[in-house]
């Protein structure tokens, strides 16, 4: 596979670069996930705090293949992450580049390519990895206000943010749902097409709506019961409902779906 190619080409750079303390390799890699439409998720461990300077990231990603573009990951909330698109073979690569002590913490334990003095090895066995899991107070605490904020915008007839706001939801709320119901890590909605049983996939696919009041209307009916069942399949009495919100909300939703005269 390209991927392991490119891997591999990088490790023999790496291992002879005085400035790194070694590089590892994540994501889909540590299943044996990979296919053709994979990208590439690697670690690279400085010896020197790096990250304060895209020019550094970028001479260090430079080094490894013809780059066409890469762009630091602010927008996922990672500004050590170098998103890369390499040519020849065509090849989405993320480069997080970490220090030693960065790399204690992490939400997967990664496989080591290259460990030129055992450091990555040492903190991976003094180390435990921590996936994040969603905290369900607060979904609840968010998601009726969420519901009313889409019901304003199908209200308003602002199709296109209610669609996208859909989206939102099956990320942040209904996909990670699913995922930890069906005992998978709560990763969004990634592979839910092959890793969710048929009916919870389609639950889900009900939640999609098309560019019109009446579809928007019941993909929104959808996301409420599917969320209702699995808020109550999953969480547990400490979490406080709020159920005067949702009654309110409810009330609302009738109001919208009354046909205009």
């Amino acid at each position: 596979m390209i991927q392991q190619q490119f891997a591999y080409k990088v490790t023999n750079i790496v291992k002879t670069d005085s400035s790194l303390v070694g590089l590892a390799v994540a994501g889909s890699w540590l299943t044996n996930e990979i296919d053709e439409f994979s990208d590439l998720d690697l670690i690279i461990v400085t010896k020197e705090k790096i990250t304060g300077s895209k020019e550094n990231m970028f001479a260090y990603a430079s080094q490894y293949g013809t780059l066409l573009s890469a762009f630091t990951g602010e927008h996922v909330g990672e500004p050590r992450l170098l998103i890369c698109l390499y040519d020849s073979p065509l090849l989405h690569v993320d480069i997080k580049f970490v220090t030693i002590d960065e790399f204690r913490s992490r939400i997967e334990t990664p496989t080591i390519l290259a460990d030129t003095e055992n450091q990555l090895q040492q903190v991976i066995d003094q180390t435990t990895s921590e996936f994040p899991y969603p905290d369900y107070q607060w979904i609840e605490d968010r998601f009726w206000v969420w519901i009313h904020y889409a019901l304003l915008k199908i209200g308003r007839g602002e199709y296109f943010e209610a669609m996208d706001f859909f989206g939102y939801l099956r990320l942040v709320v209904l996909g990670p749902l699913l995922h930890i119901k069906n005992g998978n890590l709560p990763r969004g909605v990634r592979r839910v097409e092959s890793q969710l049983p048929v009916n919870d996939l389609s639950a889900l696919k009900l939640t999609m709506a098309e560019h019109n009041k009446l579809s928007l209307l019941t993909a929104i009916e959808n996301t409420i019961t599917l969320y209702r069942s699995l808020r109550e399949n999953l969480f547990g009495k400490d979490v406080l409902l709020h159920t005067a919100a949702e009654e309110k909300v409810l009330l609302f939703l009738e109001e919208i779906e009354k046909p205009t005269i």
